[in-house]
């Protein structure tokens, strides 16, 4: 099994940090032909910042469906925080997904009709999980929404929509955050801010976030980065530069 390289952060194997997502050759095939995924082993430890990169097609969206419970995998397993889902039905999944695994989405997802504090503690209803609201004070100060609580999300920036739905994520305190694409519809200086929030709340609450992304600059701002190429992990880069990066990305591209 390939393990995330040793670097000052501690993504590596370590019984003192157990895995919050640990995949074992996962292969997902679709109508029996097409291959999105071919035996993909991947160990991320809890607290750990995770970027995932790829080439359009590459199987880097499908890694993380399958790593998130979104899908099965047609062969291989999958655990989150020890617990095997995999091989749940789609409802166990589901309720595994509402107390347990947190999503930031490039277009938030936010529900317009909720104010921002129904939005974050939406999760927790649909879970029925207690409200820790010594957690969610301090969480909402973390992404400074205290004075937005009340507001519609239309009232809101995409920076501070962003923030709420990162909130949201953490509110019921997952063993991991899937970000797909979280900075996709930001401009620069803000998805910097948003970028900035996802590694200070790894780094400072001990959370774990696996993100897909196609920004070299997103990308570096995770502990390491994994290289995804037809439907393999193809390398993995510890604490990269952007134009690391960049460059292999676009040599992935090109070959």
């Amino acid at each position: 099994m390939r393990t995330l390289p040793k670097p000052q952060a501690g993504l590596h194997e370590d019984p003192t940090r157990p895995a919050a997502l640990l995949m074992r050759e996962v292969t997902k095939t679709y109508d029996g032909a097409v291959t999105a995924l071919d035996r993909v082993s991947l160990q991320v430890p809890r607290g750990s910042f995770l970027a995932v990169m790829g080439p359009s097609g590459s199987g880097k969206s499908t890694l993380l469906h399958c790593a998130a419970g979104l899908d099965a995998p047609t062969s291989g397993t999958v655990h989150i925080g020890g617990t095997e889902i995999s091989r749940l039905s789609e409802t166990k999944r589901t309720m595994l997904r509402r107390g347990r695994i947190g999503f930031v989405f490039q277009s938030y997802n936010l529900l317009p009709s909720l104010t921002v504090e129904e939005n974050i503690t939406l999760p927790l209803r649909l879970s029925g999980a207690p409200a820790d609201t010594r957690w969610l004070e301090a969480l909402v100060d973390r992404v400074d929404l205290g004075d937005l609580l009340g507001r519609k999300p239309g009232e809101l920036s995409g920076g501070q929509q962003q923030r709420a739905a990162i909130a949201r994520s953490l509110a019921a305190r997952p063993e991991v955050v899937f970000a797909d694409e979280p900075t996709g519809a930001l401009d620069h200086a803000t998805a910097a801010e948003v970028l900035d929030l996802l590694r200070d709340l790894v780094e400072e609450l001990s959370q774990t976030v696996v993100m897909v992304t196609h920004d070299p600059d997103a990308a570096a701002r995770a502990h390491a980065t994994a290289f995804v190429a037809d439907g393999r992990i193809d390398r993995f880069f510890d604490r990269p530069t952007a134009d690391e990066l960049a460059r292999r990305l676009t040599h992935l591209r090109t070959h």
